[in-house]
């Protein structure tokens, strides 16, 4: 998924970021933007897409996490000006080569 962000010109400023009990699985930066990136992975054979799986329940952890994050990291930087939250699907063929999904401003 990072190569995936870097190749579309994103900046990585951390993978399984941890805010208090949560966790970000991907924190990043797209000009002024800290972008939370949720990512679900999922094999050929599974019953629910992975995108699917990003209920209400996860979406409002992934706030919370982000407005923690806001407040010790950015909040106060000048060239930060607002926060995204997206959402990646990364789903894998037979032979092992992956297929990604992503979603800008998911919630």
């Amino acid at each position: 998924m990072v190569d995936y962000l870097r190749a579309q010109g994103i900046e990585i400023l951390g993978t399984n970021v941890r805010a208090g009990r949560l966790e970000v699985d991907v924190l990043a930066r797209d000009g002024e933007v800290v972008i939370v990136v949720e990512v679900r992975t999922r094999g050929r054979g599974a019953w629910q897409r992975a995108l699917d799986s990003i209920d209400g329940k996860k979406q409002m952890r992934l706030r919370h996490a982000g407005e923690r994050l806001w407040r010790e990291r950015f909040a106060r930087r000048r060239d930060v000006m607002r926060m995204r939250f997206d959402c990646a699907s990364v789903t894998f063929d037979e032979s092992g080569a992956p297929s990604v999904e992503y979603v800008r401003a998911a919630f």
